[in-house]
């Protein structure tokens, strides 16, 4: 079994931290796992506030709003397969090649969870997935069939992990 790192940095209150980082760490891991991601990869996670998150989708995709979630991929990946060689990529003190940055906007999470009629655990299970395939070079914003591919690895990780709709 290949490792996975998830390293998970909590910068805005949540309502349980250790369940929020288990979490995330089960659902990164389960996506990379389903995906195939034969080797050792790490990605870095920030949980944010309104303020944070904003200035980040400002900054990065001149979109100066709050939003959900955020990824920083480190490659070029399409539907999860390597655009570019990795070999001499990985950390040599670990490793691991980093795939990239996920920020999450943990109280827009939950915000939108209410509004969808469902946990925001299983709110904050599918943005950490959603970020995850954009990491893996999924793009919803493709087009409508590239959308339903991601839509497609999404709902079957999210099934893996019982956190289907409510």
């Amino acid at each position: 079994m290949t490792e996975y790192e998830i390293n998970i940095a909590v910068e805005e209150p949540v309502d349980d931290e250790a369940g929020l980082r288990a979490l995330i760490t089960r659902c990164a891991k389960e996506a990379l796992a389903r995906e195939h991601v034969g080797f050792p990869a790490q990605i870095d996670i920030a949980v944010v506030g309104d303020e944070e998150i904003r200035a980040l989708n400002a900054e990065y995709r001149h979109k100066d709003v709050v939003t959900d979630v955020l990824s920083f991929p480190m490659y070029e990946f399409y539907n999860g397969e390597a655009q570019e060689g990795l070999e001499g990529e990985a950390d040599p003190e670990t490793g691991r090649i980093l795939l990239g940055d996920m920020v999450l906007n943990y109280r827009r999470a939950c915000e939108q969870a209410a509004e969808y009629g469902h946990s925001p655990a299983r709110e904050c299970g599918f943005l950490t997935v959603h970020s995850v395939m954009h990491l893996l070079g999924y793009d919803h914003e493709r087009g409508d069939g590239e959308q339903a591919v991601m839509r497609a690895h999404e709902e079957a990780v999210l099934g893996a992990l019982g956190l289907t709709r409510a």
